[in-house]
């Protein structure tokens, strides 16, 4: 054990900022994705602010331990993973709103700040910041920002990176980098506030983030719509596309999840094949507009059934079904979900893939996503008991991929690459993208200090 590093960071953080009882330790060596490999860490460490994580980042460059920078660990990609004898850089301490700036529409904020708990205080200024990832209410800015994350809302807001003017980020020195501006306007420069949004932690230590908000929306109205045929909610959604109508959330349901949250909500949502649920937050009559073109097309799309509403209740209802699709799907076992994103008029063709690998892998395979943006989420559900099943379920994980590339599509909308998908990037970018990666990490961090083997390897 490196024990002249443990007491240079005790030192800097404190005794209570140094974990390195192993069953305590333990807790921090993966995220959510139970595929991807993590090790044991030699210590984490939880800072409490800027100066701290600079300390940290020049203690292990001088002992040539690595980092690997994690937030709450509700990734889906291993990029959060520990890899044995590193030190785990844990954010979530960091947690203050530090201003909202309600007259130019920004705030400034720590990695630590839970995504939930920005929008509520955001809320009250009455503003909206608009990505909105599953994991919300616990997932934190940092780790949304290292990852690019998405969201429900993406459709009419963008993903993370849309909505960041500027960044503070520890460099592999322990110099502080400043990226960005808080105007609305800037190109003084390289956008280097996008360039370590969505690294994965591999560039740096995000420390702070100056990010836009928007006014917040009108109450939003709801519309279901209903299939028998996947391939006439595909049509719909690439006609809504095409007539340039933007709702605030499109996302579609497959079979499989429709059946699944019926059994586990104890509901009827009264639809055979595929279920559509879009949102508009245009308010009155301008959100009413929105889904009447959209029920319009669904029904010359062939549904067989259309509803829209503006009570919030039921539109909250309608919604939770949708939001409850992995939970449901824990009643048949564990899941293991993926993120492939294809072109819009694609979508069919890609659930229609899923359903072919499942039968060939004899395994549950249930689709669902953001419609809006072709960000699909195909959820392979197996036994974790059985090595069989373990395997096949990673067979179907790799096949579903290698479908999404072949329909124009990427590995992964928003969840990341991390240690899972570092093989299918460099078959996504090719031989110039991988070395153009490699060059950019070099340049940044040219002793491969941060997050080590995730992304692609250095």
């Amino acid at each position: 054990m490196n024990m002249v590093l443990l007491t240079e960071l005790r030192a800097a953080l404190g005794t209570g900022g140094v974990l390195t009882d192993a069953d305590v330790t333990a807790s921090y060596q993966r995220d959510m994705m139970p595929l991807a490999p993590y090790g044991q860490p030699l210590a984490v460490v939880l800072p409490t602010s800027t100066e701290q994580v600079q300390a940290v980042v020049r203690a292990c460059a001088s002992a040539g331990v690595p980092i690997v920078p994690r937030g709450a660990g509700s990734g889906l990609s291993g990029a959060a993973n520990a890899i044995d004898g590193c030190v785990v850089l844990v954010t979530t301490k960091m947690n203050s709103i530090v201003e909202i700036d309600a007259d130019n529409r920004l705030a400034v904020v720590e990695p630590g700040v839970v995504n939930l708990d920005l929008r509520g205080a955001v809320e009250k200024h009455g503003l909206f910041y608009p990505p909105d990832p599953s994991s919300y209410d616990w997932c934190t800015i940092g780790g949304n920002l290292a990852t690019n994350a998405g969201g429900l809302c993406c459709v009419k807001y963008g993903v993370t990176t849309d909505s960041v003017l500027g960044l503070e980020v520890v460099l592999a020195s322990g110099e502080l980098l400043r990226t960005g501006r808080r105007t609305v306007k800037g190109v003084a420069g390289y956008d280097l506030a996008r360039l370590f949004v969505g690294s994965e932690g591999t560039l740096g230590v995000i420390t702070k983030a100056t990010l836009a908000l928007r006014p917040l929306p009108q109450a939003p109205w709801t519309l279901v719509a209903t299939f028998d045929r996947t391939a006439d909610a595909g049509a719909a959604v690439a006609r809504v596309v095409r007539e340039g109508v933007v709702p605030s959330l499109m996302e579609i349901m497959d079979r499989t999840s429709i059946k699944a949250v019926e059994q586990y909500l104890k509901t009827d949502l009264n639809a055979d094949e595929a279920l559509l649920i879009c949102q508009s937050d245009s308010g009155g009559e301008a959100a009413r507009g929105e889904l009447a073109a959209i029920e319009q097309v669904c029904a010359d799309a062939g549904a067989t059934l259309t509803h829209v509403t503006d009570d919030l209740s039921e539109g909250r209802d309608l919604l939770t079904a949708r939001r409850s699709v992995l939970t449901a799907l824990e009643v048949y076992g564990a899941w293991l979900t993926d993120d492939v994103c294809v072109p819009r008029t694609r979508i069919t063709d890609l659930i229609t893939g899923c359903e072919r690998i499942s039968a060939e892998v004899g395994l549950r395979i249930a689709v669902v996503g953001h419609a809006g943006d072709g960000n699909m989420h195909p959820t392979i559900v197996y036994d974790p008991s059985s090595p069989d099943e373990f395997a096949r379920a990673r067979r179907a994980f790799d096949e579903i991929l290698a479908v999404g590339l072949a329909l124009g599509g990427t590995v992964t909308g928003e969840h990341g690459v991390g240690k899972i998908k570092r093989e299918w990037l460099a078959k996504e970018i090719g031989p110039v993208g991988l070395r153009v990666h490699r060059e950019i990490k070099k340049a940044l961090d040219p002793h491969n200090l941060f997050n080590p083997g995730s992304m692609f390897s250095a």
